[in-house]
């Protein structure tokens, strides 16, 4: 876990299930207010894993990831 939000890279992750995109809008509106880097990444479909390219560009940008889906 992170110490503080201030100056974090987050990234979100939108796996492309229907709606995930709304509540991560949300979600990066809130991390942004509490003074934290967002990045935004998306999955080309939810039914396999990251492609390896992704995860290391995730990896390498951010300090913590969030994963989120919705329907």
């Amino acid at each position: 876990r992170l110490a503080s939000l201030a100056g974090a890279r987050l990234g979100l992750l939108d796996i492309s299930k229907a709606r995930g995109d709304v509540f991560l809008d949300r979600l990066a509106e809130r991390l942004t207010g509490a003074g934290a880097s967002v990045l935004r990444f998306r999955k080309p479909t939810f039914t396999k894993p990251a492609p390896v390219d992704l995860r290391q560009e995730i990896a390498t940008r951010c300090d913590a990831v969030i994963e989120a889906l919705a329907d």
